[in-house]
């Protein structure tokens, strides 16, 4: 089964409470939450008051995804707020199996996240040690951006690697996912699909989520 996790970001933020509600009630698998500094990516998102907040209100397991310069630098504070997984990204960390290891003590999954310029080759050395991968599949620092096709490439490189190597990392995609690309992401080899305005400016999210349940790799 294909999971979905919904990014937040993407959420009204003028009633957050109901949001969530809405979203465990849908049927959603986890949340996503974007973290951003306008230094690693042009925009500035929220920090750990709102991933506390987010934490209070569901028992949905919540994947922060820091897009940091220095990301380690938050890892205590993203824990306390509630963070179950915590993603970082390899263009910060080139060489990032310490950050991993260092997740893995604090008790919480690792992943390693790739824009969608960067050689799949650049993480799958690392694999091993991350609970996820996080392809970005558009640019990171804004929502709404269109699904860039070349990172299906990407996607069923990474699934060749872990596939042939044994390891129980999972794939997750985030950026342009939506209905129109959907199955094709899965095809590819994703085991979660990341949606943000696709999800929470859908007109049934409850029937958005019985469909990415149902979608499978052949």
């Amino acid at each position: 089964m294909t999971l979905i996790a919904p990014s937040v970001l993407a959420a009204d933020f003028s009633r957050l409470g109901d949001e969530i509600a809405d979203t465990v009630k849908a049927g959603a698998d986890q949340l996503h939450l974007d973290i951003m500094d306008g230094h690693f990516v042009p925009n500035i998102s929220y920090g750990p008051s709102v991933v506390k907040t987010v934490n209070s209100l569901t028992d949905l397991p919540l994947d922060v995804h820091l897009m940091l310069t220095n990301p380690e630098d938050f890892f205590e504070a993203f824990i306390k707020a509630g963070a179950d997984a915590i993603t970082f990204h390899i263009e910060v960390h080139p060489n990032p199996v310490s950050h991993l290891d260092k997740l893995h003590e604090m008790g919480v999954e690792a992943g390693l996240s790739l824009n969608p310029d960067k050689a799949v080759d650049l993480v799958l050395p690392y694999l091993e040690k991350c609970d996820r991968l996080l392809v970005m599949s558009v640019f990171p620092g804004f929502g709404g951006q269109k699904f860039i096709e070349s990172t299906l490439t990407t996607i069923e490189k990474a699934r060749t690697f872990i596939d042939r190597h044994g390891l129980k990392t999972v794939i997750a995609v985030d950026g342009g996912v939506d209905g129109t690309n959907a199955t094709r992401v899965v095809v590819a080899g994703a085991d979660i699909l990341v949606m943000g305005s696709a999800f929470y400016r859908h007109d049934n999210r409850a029937g958005l989520v019985r469909e990415v349940h149902a979608l499978g790799r052949p």
